[in-house]
This record gives structure tokens, sequence and C-alpha cells, in this order.
């Protein structure tokens, strides 16, 4: 297939962008035209498609034509056709699209590709950009007591940003991400002349835990990672397995006034703080603290948060 950077056509890949600023300005009939410009020179393009079925679900918003979102259905559906390991996320703007009870399931191949992307940008657009302070503050909710962990899972460990913060706390380090590119970045990272982590694990983090030993960790950490976990439940529970009896979990989480867990129009998930605290307790898992916490901004606007510390019960 087409690279998802370029359609292979540079006329398609002007017109592209050109739809691009329209959908960031609103302009959603002019996203449209250009991204119908763009597929007739370009007919696989996926990104052309997914921003086809947005601009037409946009139009179908404003109430203009009821038919545009089974227009927009369509697009989607010819970007699945073309990419079916959805690494654009084409599902979830499908399943919003048509509403109802379900949670769009952002694709393991989506978040691995949209990281491995970011990886050389990263650090300097997250924490300079957004000003993001995620791994300072999960640090700071950490009890003082024990001084020291055992052993330590960071938990989507991305470039290294948590355990930098945290080494000092930690004899054995272990981290876990679906981006081969952050890795590759986390391993280049030292701390006291030697490496960050003791050990680097690349694949989903749900299916990570599964492979670890019952009652191998002392503490499991997750900075701006539940923002892309849909099924809340089953995290929790690799957590409450992996914890020794009393072992600790701290975790950034964004917020939000609702019920359980949505996927907002920034692509990513939020959680109420009932849900978070009922999906603990099922998996054994005592709640500790809530802190609220800006973790990031977006927009210039405080991007609201948690940070969340559990507690695996002795039981």
């Amino acid at each position: 297939m087409a690279s998802q950077l370029s359609s292979g056509d540079l006329l398609a890949d002007r017109r592209y962008r050109y739809a691009e600023a329209c959908l960031a300005d609103g302009d959603h009939a002019g996203a449209a035209d250009l991204a119908e410009q763009a597929l007739e020179r370009a007919p696989r393009y996926a990104p052309a498609w997914l921003l086809l079925g947005r601009a037409r679900a946009g139009l179908a918003a404003s109430g203009t034509d009821p038919a545009l979102r089974d227009a927009a259905a369509q697009a989607y559906a010819r970007a699945l056709d073309i990419d079916p390991e959805d690494r654009l996320g084409v599902r979830a703007h499908l399943v919003r699209l048509g509403g109802g009870d379900t949670l769009p399931v952002l694709s393991l191949a989506y978040v691995r590709a949209l990281f491995d992307d970011y990886a050389p940008r990263f650090e300097r657009h997250l924490v300079e950009g957004l000003g993001y302070v995620g791994p300072q503050l999960v640090r700071d909710a950490l009890p003082r007591v024990p001084e020291r962990f055992a052993v330590a899972l960071d938990l989507g460990c991305g470039t290294g940003l948590m355990g930098e913060v945290v080494r000092d706390r930690v004899d054995y380090l272990t981290g876990i991400d679906l981006s081969p590119g952050m890795l590759a970045l986390a391993r280049t990272k030292t701390a006291r002349g030697r490496p960050l982590y003791e050990r680097l694990v690349e694949g989903d983090v749900a299916a990570a835990l599964a492979d670890l030993p019952e009652a191998s960790a002392d503490l499991c950490l997750a900075a701006d990672v539940l923002i892309y976990v849909a099924d809340l439940a089953s995290f929790l529970a690799g957590v409450g397995r992996v914890l020794r009896p009393g072992g600790l979990g701290a975790f950034t989480v964004q917020s939000h006034d609702g019920p359980g867990s949505v996927l907002g129009e920034d692509g990513r998930y939020a959680h109420a703080d009932a849900h978070l605290a009922a999906m603990a307790a099922v998996s054994g898992l005592d709640w500790l603290a809530a802190r609220p916490a800006e973790v990031r901004r977006e927009g210039g606007r405080p991007v609201p948060g948690r940070v969340v510390v559990l507690r695996r019960t002795s039981a």
C-alpha cells in the first residue's frame, strides 16, 4: 500500500494538505471537495479517505444533508479496506459516527504507528510544547514509605521520561512500550553510569502484563498511558495480578464529569473517578489517593486529569 505520509502523487499530496488545512479551519465542504480531488488522482490513499469521512461527518453534524452520514461511513469503510490493520484509527471515527453506547477502540497498529512517527520529536513537543509534567506528578504522589522499590514496571514507558524521575527510588526497572521507535530512544538513556532500564519489553501493555509472573513487582507506573486504554478492566486486572501484596500502582488519567469512559474529540480516553475506582476494586486494588492534576495543556488550556495511587490488597 502507499505510504501513510504520501500518496505517491505530488499533486494529490498537495490537495490533501489543503484539505487538512480546510478541515482544521472548520471548512468541511472545502475539505471534502479537496479530498475528493486528491482521491481522483490517488484512489488508494487511505488518509484521504479518512479525511473525506471526517469532512462528510462534519457536514452531517451541521444538518445540511442527512445522507452525508452514510457517505461518511462509506469513506471510512474505504479507508479500512485499504488499511485493514487500521493504522489511522478509522474505527474510532466510524463507531463515533454511528452513535450508541459502544466505546471506540484505538487499534494497536494505530497507537504503534502514531508513536513511531512521533518518537523523534516526542520529548520536545510534549514537554516544551504541551507543558507535560506527568512523570513528576506521579513521583510526587508516591508515598515516602517505602523509600525504595525493589522491582518496578514503567507501563507505556515511551522514551523514558517516567524512568528518569523515578530511577533513584527503584532497584530494578522494566519499561514496556508498544512502539519500537520509542524504545530505541529509551535504550540510549543512562542513569548513574548504567542503562536507565534493566529491561525493555516491546509489546502491548496488557499482553506484557499477562506474560509476567504473578506477584513479581512492587510498583507499577503509567504516565499518560491510560488516555490510550479503553479497557480499564483488563489493564487493572493485569496490574493487580503482577503486584505483590502491598505493592503500589500510580497512574495519570484524563478525567471527565460523566459516567464510565469516553473517547474525546482529541482522540484520547477520559475515565470517570467512580468507574476507575470500581474497576480497581474488582482487580483487588485499594484506592489510596486521587489528586487533581494538570498533566499537560492543549490549545493553551489545561487538560483536566488526576493522579491516582492504588495499593494491592493483602488478600
